[in-house]
Order: C-alpha cells, then structure tokens, then sequence
C-alpha cells in the first residue's frame, strides 16, 4: 500500500487519539456544544439507548478484573456500601419526596429524582475519583457490585414509589436493564478476548476518543433543550439547578458521614461515587420515554457531575492533610 494511503488512513485514528487527550475539556466542550445546538440534541435523541450501551461495552471492556481480584479484601465495606447506594439512598429519597408531597405536587419531578435514585453509580465516577487524586479502588469495586444489583433493586423501588408515573412496567424494566447490562457485559469480553487487555490499553487514547464521540449522543440530547427552556421560563430551570446540586452535595456529605470510619478520601471517593448517577442506563432502559420536566432535571444535573473535579479540588487537598494524619499511628500516652 502507498505510504500517502497508510497515511490517509492513520489520521482518523490519529484524530480520535487526539480528543482522547482533551480529557476533562473536551467534555465540558460537549457540554457547550449540547446547549448551543439544540437541533443536534433533536436529532440525536433517539439514539440515546445505542449510546449509552456502547459506553457501557467500552467501560467493561477496560475494566481491571485483575486489579479487582487483588484489591477484594474487605467484603464487609464492599457490601456495605453497596447497600447504601443501591437500597439506602432511594429509599431515603423516595420516603423524603412522599413526605413532602412531590409526588402529587411535581410527579415528573419526583420521577427524575426516583429515577436518578434507584440508577447505579456512573461508570465513569471511579475515573473522576482518580483524577482528583482520590483512591478510586473502593469506588470500582462498589460500581462493579451496584451494576449487578441495578436490575433488582431499580425494578423494586419502581413498584414501590413509581406507581403509574412510569409507563414501562416494574418487571420490564429490570428485564431491560438485566439485558443491557449483560450484553454490554458480553460484547466487552468478546472484545478483550480478541484484542487482549495490553493492546486496549495501548489504543488508551483513541478509545478515549470514541469514548467522547459517544458521549456527545447522550449530553446532546440532554442538554439540546436547556437553552430554550432558559428563555421560557429562566426561574423554573434556575430552581431546578440548584436542585441538581444540592442532591449532589448532600449525597456526597451524607455518603461521607455514613462512612466516616474509612480514611477522609475513601469516604470522599464514595461520597462521589454515589452522588454521580448513571441516569443515562435509566434514560435508555425506558426508551428516552420521559416528561420534559424530567428531562430538563437530568439535563441540569450533568452540571455538578462534570464541574465536581473543579468544585471539590480545595477539599481534596484539604482532605489529603487530614489523611496523613489519620495514617500515622497513634503513639501511648
């Protein structure tokens, strides 16, 4: 093959691998471009389903199975903070919007706010969690244990708080979830044992790539009515965030509180792990069948999801001095 050919062929890979650095600023890029051009979230909304589950192939597909079998030496804490995130927290949230009458007062919001509750933590939040400098072992392992338990758990809380506020069924919808999952699950493995985990590694940055293409479907259609919800009415989507970031900084600080035991950052790290919602997997798992309201509250909670590295940096360098002292041992007397 003429090297002008190879070349011609090389730069689209180059391209991906491009983006891939971008890192952090290509996503809040995404996020720009999602509010800007509300006819790109129009058309992109209906493929939101096949977006979100190639995110989820390429998030199994990286996986560490390994690091996870080394780093599973405390099933207590694993169990634990699994039952916090996937039974405590929607329960919480559920008996707290009945008892302030959400569910008769706003239903779709009371719908956004179930559905963000009984999701699974994002598959990206132990990510984050590395990337401010937090040990993101603890948070892998507890997504990994949360994911497997979202078909149950979703289902339940669904027939327990959604009522008719959902047109799929309780048991569809955790069929859904279990087969989304599980094929995600199976496309990932098919993947790695083709290519094997070195030569993924290797291609890092040209999946990071792909990874953001991907993601540009989901924020898109997210975020593509933001702007002319704005103008419609500027007060409703104003209270609405600052709704999204009080879920997020009060789930973060009572994550924190219940697991203040652990070391100050691992108990950040969970605390951010179980703040961060996977509300796409719950968008494609009801076929992006959702009121515009919650709609619009899904759109506004991207904002503290992806400003959080930013948001909490202080904290962590905070959190970090108070870590070295819980560190080292106590001397008598």
């Amino acid at each position: 093959m003429p090297l002008a050919a190879i070349d011609v062929a090389a730069a689209p890979l180059r391209a991906l691998a491009w983006l891939g650095r971008q890192g952090t600023r290509a996503i809040a890029a995404l996020v720009v471009v999602g509010i800007a051009l509300p006819p790109l979230g129009e058309v992109l909304r209906p493929y939101v389903a096949e977006a979100i589950f190639l995110l989820l192939c390429i998030s199994f597909m990286r996986v560490d199975t390994a690091a996870l079998r080394e780093h599973v030496r405390r099933p207590g804490i694993v169990l634990a903070a699994s039952l916090w995130t996937m039974i405590a927290v929607p329960a919480l949230i559920g008996l707290g919007c009945l008892a302030a009458g959400l569910d008769k007062s706003s239903p779709d919001l009371f719908l956004a706010l179930m559905l963000q509750a009984v999701a699974s933590p994002m598959m990206a939040a132990p990510a984050l969690a590395a990337l401010m400098g937090l040990d993101s072992t603890l948070a892998l392992i507890t997504l990994v244990a949360g994911t497997a338990l979202v078909p149950l758990t979703a289902p339940l809380f669904a027939w327990l708080f959604f009522g008719s506020a959902l047109t799929l069924s309780p048991l569809a919808l955790g069929l859904k979830l279990a087969l989304m999952l599980a094929g995600s699950l199976g496309v990932a493995m098919t993947i790695r044992k083709l290519f094997g985990i070195v030569a993924i590694r290797r291609a890092r940055d040209p999946i990071d790539g792909i990874n953001i293409i991907v993601l540009m479907v989901f924020v898109s259609a997210v975020m593509g009515t933001i702007a002319g919800d704005f103008w419609a009415d500027p007060l409703r989507v104003a209270g609405v965030a600052l709704l999204s970031f009080a879920i997020f900084f009060a789930l973060t600080g009572a994550t924190m509180l219940v697991f203040r035991r652990l070391s100050p950052e691992r108990a950040l790290a969970l605390g951010l792990l179980v703040s961060q919602r996977n509300m796409g997997l719950m968008v494609a798992a009801t076929a992006g069948a959702l009121p515009e309201l919650t709609w619009l509250y899904f759109a506004m909670s991207q904002f503290p999801i992806y400003l959080s590295p930013q948001l909490l940096k202080p904290v962590v360098g905070r959190l970090g001095a108070i870590d070295e002292n819980f560190r080292q041992p106590r001397t008598p007397g």
